[in-house]
């Protein structure tokens, strides 16, 4: 799954349009027309970036994100403004901005530099991104640490994603005593990741090994 962007920008025609431009570069995106409508789209679903228009019906993107950032939330916001407003929007937690009319393919360019210095280059599954030097799952809006076994794990279930990797493999591993290993204590940690990462994320190819298909 890409990147999912939330666009709140009350002009219908450029939302669509920015959506249709945005989906074709393989974003996912989901449109909101008011600060209301994005709080509520907030509330169901994480994004790794928003794109605010600052006139809205309720109120202003600035007065918007503010709200978001008192919640905690750091989601990367970019503010798409008819006036030169870089210091408000910077002020309220913005981390980029555009003046309309707004050039699209710079845009993408800005979008895509906001992501990478949010984001990083780390494996993406689903909705997370793994960092496993922190040995974390992070989300736009949430973070788990993960236990060693568990991040060495799925260090080497995304080695061979898609593929399957041996369970001796990861007996070798993960146990560094032979005597410890079981079937049993290795579906401990498959089931804890399944926790976060989703049922179906990984498969039992059984008495061969796991494979990774998130």
């Amino acid at each position: 799954m890409g990147y999912k962007i939330l666009v709140v920008e009350d002009d219908a025609l450029f939302a669509q349009t920015l959506q249709d431009l945005l989906e074709e570069e393989g974003y996912e995106v989901v449109l909101a027309r008011s600060a209301e409508e994005a709080l509520a789209q907030n509330y169901d679903t994480s994004f790794h970036c928003y794109i605010l228009d600052v006139k809205l019906p309720d109120t202003d993107g600035f007065t918007l994100l503010r709200e978001l950032r008192s919640s905690g939330d750091r989601t990367p916001a970019l503010f798409l403004t008819s006036k030169e407003t870089p210091k408000e929007g910077f002020l309220a937690g913005g981390d980029d901005y555009m003046t309309k009319p707004a050039d699209i393919e710079e845009l993408l360019l800005r979008l895509q530099a906001l992501l990478r210095r949010s984001w990083g280059e780390y494996e993406r599954i689903g909705k997370w991104r793994f960092d496993a030097e922190a040995k974390m799952l992070r989300s736009a809006s949430e973070q788990i640490t993960l236990t060693p076994k568990e991040a060495k794990l799925l260090e080497l279930l995304l080695a061979q994603r898609g593929h399957i990797v041996p369970k001796e493999r990861i007996f070798e591993e993960l146990w560094e005593d032979s005597a410890e290993a079981s079937d049993a204590a290795l579906r401990v940690y498959i089931n804890e990741l399944k926790k976060y990462l989703g049922k179906e994320s990984i498969v039992n190819i059984r008495g061969v090994g796991y494979k990774l298909e998130a």
